[in-house]
């Protein structure tokens, strides 16, 4: 029997979807294109990650209701692989080189920015609608991975920091060409975790030990004042805080990642060992939170922290990383 595949959670999180737009355009077919050039994937690092069992979700009292992140539950995973970090916007510039591929927020013509990251002086002019939810995301014209907040900007300066403006199906298609996969949910939270059993984060349970950042999130007050104090008011390289107990880079906060799993807030049915997540559903999961997350809104920069979104929804703060076999 498939699990129940539910609605949004009940607080809109830090992450934009097209569904809570309204009705969007037919979405174009691709281009045609000239022949991809020749370039095979360049070996990124992967971490390789013994089979284990771990206890999976939290109990945490202050969770969003909704989510779906508990009960805390002992799950089995078999060996497996997962890229060291994020994949890069050099990573999937090197990708779309070789393929041709065109993003979906490309075929669309729009994709999600935070307020924040566009011009004052520019707005009307990029600015094609807000979430009615979330008024802080605005569906920007012209916003893609190769220009993140819209026609002018560009990566050349971030191309160590998280490609973002990448779909569900963009992620996959990325993954299919680099012989990998994405992690389910399972095997992105027990890499996340570092090897820590049931900590908030995954270096303990303080977010700032000793007032020192290890990830990107946001200080201030959302959505109007972001101080920056991390040194960051939007990405940051992938490598910008150290990496967690198993060696994985930028698991908590930057940017949010995909998971191959169809999202469900009913584990109850679920396998206890290697689970994959419903057979069917509307919106895939995402883990890990972004710069946009802070206490007094998502929350949701945890390794047990989860949220949705549907395969085609792209934003400013939506990337990925890829995983797969023991290697």
């Amino acid at each position: 029997m498939p699990l129940p595949h539910e609605a949004a959670p009940t607080k809109p999180c830090c992450a934009a979807s097209r569904a809570g737009a309204g009705a969007s355009p037919a979405l174009p077919s691709p281009p045609a294109s000239g022949p991809a050039q020749a370039l095979a994937p360049e070996p990124r690092p992967t971490v390789f990650l013994p089979a284990a069992t771990f206890l999976m979700g939290t109990d945490y009292a202050h969770a969003n209701p909704g989510d779906g992140e508990g009960p805390v539950r002992p799950v089995s995973l078999s060996a497996f692989s997962i890229d060291a970090s994020p994949v890069t916007n050099a990573d999937f510039a090197r990708f779309v080189h070789a393929t041709g591929h065109v993003t979906e927020a490309e075929r669309y013509g729009t994709s999600f920015v935070f307020q924040g990251q566009i011009p004052e002086d520019r707005y009307d002019e990029l600015v094609e609608d807000t979430l009615a939810a979330a008024p802080w995301w605005c569906l920007v014209r012209g916003a893609c991975w190769h220009a993140p907040q819209g026609p002018g900007s560009s990566i050349d300066a971030r191309l160590a920091h998280p490609v973002v403006h990448v779909s569900w199906n963009d992620a996959m298609a990325y993954a299919a060409w680099s012989g990998a996969t994405l992690p389910t949910e399972a095997q992105w939270e027990y890499a996340a975790r570092g090897g820590l059993e049931q900590k908030l984060y995954p270096w303990g349970d303080e977010l700032a030990p000793h007032g020192r950042f290890l990830c990107n999130v946001w200080q201030g007050e959302f959505p109007f004042l972001n101080t920056a104090a991390d040194g960051y008011a939007a990405t940051s390289p992938v490598d910008a805080f150290p990496p967690n107990g198993h060696g994985l880079l930028s698991v908590t906060g930057n940017t949010w990642e995909w998971c191959a799993d169809f999202w469900s807030t009913d584990f109850s049915r679920a396998p206890a060992r290697d689970p994959q997540g419903p057979p069917a559903g509307d919106a895939r999961v995402m883990k890990g939170g972004s710069f946009l997350c802070h206490a007094s809104y998502c929350n949701r920069y945890r390794p047990a922290a989860r949220t949705m979104n549907t395969p085609d929804s792209s934003a400013s703060n939506i990337g990925f990383r890829c995983a797969g076999p023991a290697r």
